[in-house]
């Protein structure tokens, strides 16, 4: 009994340990990063996200192909926090890659409610 006790100790304190400095798991787009960070590389696309008649400049295509290599990081950018917060419009944002004319963008990808053309 007193050896799966110092086992129940051992195993809570690892617990505590880690919740208190955290295991930094990859989310959708990798390790080391969040949607919200990789949305600031998208700020040549701010024109194109809220005004779907506007020209997409050649970086912000640049920062779209190089997101849309990973669909699901794409997707939780152009949702995210900070491109609510610069006044994209997600359904205007999902139609960048098209308008970029990238061959290899995913295609039919489900990106919230929206799916990218």
């Amino acid at each position: 009994m007193e050896a799966l006790m110092k086992l129940l100790c051992l195993v809570g304190f690892v617990v505590l340990v880690l919740g208190i400095y955290g295991v930094e798991s990859a989310g959708e787009c990798g390790r080391g990063t969040t949607p919200d960070n990789e949305a600031f590389k998208l700020a040549p696309c701010a024109n194109a996200a809220s005004d779907e008649d506007a020209n997409v400049s050649q970086s912000c295509c640049a920062q779209v192909k190089k997101l849309g290599q990973n669909p699901s990081c794409l997707c939780a950018v152009m949702l995210s926090n900070v491109a609510k917060m610069s006044g994209a419009d997600p359904k205007i944002a999902v139609t960048i890659p098209k308008r970029c004319n990238i061959a290899t963008r995913p295609i039919g990808y489900k990106c919230g409610p929206y799916t990218l053309p």
